[in-house]
């Protein structure tokens, strides 16, 4: 038996292994790190990721951008996040965008970062939810929170956009246009991107 071929073969797939790099550009991908976590004494649950999409899950993509490290760009049309990183690569995530009537895009810097944020629902959600007005005053920090574990808040020139990047409980909306404008992602997703991005950071929505 001529096992030259054999060991090339073997070879090839080690490399490539090694490499981390998929058919699809994927050079690194994260679908294991959607287990439960404890977080500042909450238990997060586990992620069904098997359920989601695998061009959704966390993963280290090649991305040229003239935009430098630590940037986050969003891609409404695609629901993709991305964290720009050195030498053309990104972090991407998965996220859930403003439903029809709610898009918007523009450039904004992250102003303020919080853990296990209090959501406040503006005045004109009150309006279209009336049932929401027990939460004037702010939603307490917790599992059911709508801002999940993590939430970047984005300032423009005007000041205060009200949008935000962060964390969900609702997995099956990730891929999905259905905020009131905000870009939501993963609960796990959104402590990863908390701990990579910096205050003063410019966010790209398109």
């Amino acid at each position: 038996m001529n096992w030259k071929p054999f060991f090339v073969a073997a070879t090839l797939g080690l490399s490539a292994a090694l490499a981390g790099c998929s058919s699809d550009g994927s050079l690194r991908l994260f679908t294991s790190e959607y287990g439960a976590v404890t977080d500042a004494g909450y238990r997060l649950p586990s992620v069904p990721i098997s359920q989601i999409p695998r061009k959704y899950h966390r993963q280290i993509v090649s991305y040229e951008t003239k935009e430098k490290p630590g940037t986050i760009i969003v891609d409404t049309k695609e629901k993709y996040l991305y964290f720009v990183m050195d030498d053309g690569k990104a972090m991407r995530y998965g996220i859930g965008v403003g439903r029809e009537g709610f898009e918007w895009s523009g450039v904004a810097r992250v102003a303020m970062k919080r853990e296990w944020p209090t959501w406040t629902p503006p005045a004109p959600m009150i309006r279209r939810q009336p049932e929401l007005a027990k939460w004037r005053g702010g939603m307490p920090p917790g599992l059911s929170n709508p801002l999940g574990a993590r939430a970047l808040y984005l300032f423009d020139r005007g000041g205060d956009t009200g949008y935000r990047l962060h964390g969900t409980p609702e997995w099956q909306s990730i891929g999905r246009a259905v905020s009131s404008g905000c870009i939501r992602l993963l609960n796990q997703d959104i402590i990863d991107l908390y701990n990579r991005a910096e205050i003063g950071a410019k966010v790209i929505v398109r």
